[in-house]
């Protein structure tokens, strides 16, 4: 029999007892364990790797869900994250694809498994910080993600839409990991840190364990670059006062929220995806945390059409089962 696995590790269903043969291992990777949005995809493998004899779900986690989507196009990777901008900007050979020749072409093999959202972007500084509001951040040092990484596009993107800033001319934006940036806002190297979450976040837990922290909106946040570049896949979302003991803000703090999701290769077989899909949603109730990211795991969102990615039929027939299409 498979158990759960414990504590942060992101290998899902450990099998106990040589007697029993695994038939099918399938590869998914995620960004930083520590982060909700790769807690998400863990436990999904976790479940579906303790319901089904004969698959297991292995997870790794660390580094760009870009990166990890292009492999899952070419082939590398059975499952990563993925986002509706993200695959858009995969199919146009854009942004952070412009330079790999086949991003097109491996974008054919990236199909949908489910959505979820990602969580507020929280632009955070500490309590005593002059920067009140984005548009203080002129001459500040800042973390927005992962250089390269969708995270970082949406969060700059959000700043320059919101206040006329742009990274690199009007601010600096490190280049650090996702631990890495959180640590440099620990030890104050950087004025702002960015992570998008689902309140209440680890990370502004154990950081307002000891310090205020404030987080940031822009003075504005209507305009039409603002609604060019939310789109129709990103939103307005308010990040709520009063989550942390030591939160300063008196009032909502206005921010943005999206789409992300499981994508899967297009040419992993029908049968596998539709049997994977069924074993998650129809063993949800075996996750008993009252993370905030559980109660947001939402069957009609999941299975919603966001830009040009499609489902993948093993997907869909479940999807069609359960009556969401």
């Amino acid at each position: 029999m498979k158990r759960f696995l414990a504590g942060t590790v992101l290998t899902a269903a450990l099998i106990s007892g040589s007697a029993i043969a695994q038939d099918q291992t399938l590869r998914m990777a995620t960004i930083a364990p520590s982060l909700g949005q790769a807690i998400t995809m863990a436990t999904f493998a976790n479940i579906v790797s303790d319901n089904l004899d004969d698959i297991t779900i292995e997870v790794a986690g660390g580094g760009a869900a870009t990166l990890h989507q292009l492999e899952v196009g070419r082939g590398n990777l059975d499952m990563s994250m993925t986002s509706p901008t993200i695959y858009n900007l995969m199919t146009a050979g854009a942004a952070m694809y412009q330079n790999e020749a086949d991003a097109a072409e491996a974008s054919e093999n990236v199909r949908l498994l489910m959505w979820y959202p990602f969580g507020q972007y929280h632009f955070a500084v500490r309590g005593d910080s002059d920067i009140t509001v984005l548009d203080d951040l002129e001459g500040a040092t800042v973390f927005l993600g992962p250089q390269g990484g969708g995270a970082y596009n949406a969060a700059s993107r959000w700043i320059e839409a919101t206040t006329g800033l742009v990274v690199g001319e009007d601010y600096e934006a490190i280049s650090a990991n996702w631990q890495t940036g959180f640590q440099a806002f620990l030890d104050g190297t950087i004025d702002m840190y960015t992570n998008g979450c689902l309140d209440p976040c680890q990370q502004f837990i154990q950081f307002t364990e000891t310090e205020p922290v404030r987080f940031l909106g822009p003075e504005d946040d209507q305009g039409e670059a603002v609604d060019e570049f939310l789109g129709n896949f990103r939103y307005r979302e308010e990040v709520p006062a009063g989550v942390y003991e030591n939160q300063v803000n008196e009032g909502p703090v206005m921010s943005m929220n999206t789409a992300v999701g499981i994508g899967v290769r297009a040419d992993l077989d029908e049968e596998t995806v539709y049997r994977i899909t069924r074993a998650f949603w129809e063993n949800l109730d075996q996750v008993t945390s009252e993370a905030p990211w559980v109660e947001a795991i939402d069957i009609d969102y999941a299975a919603q059409q966001l830009g040009q990615m499609q489902l993948h039929p093993g997907a869909e027939r479940y999807y069609r089962e359960a009556g969401v299409l």
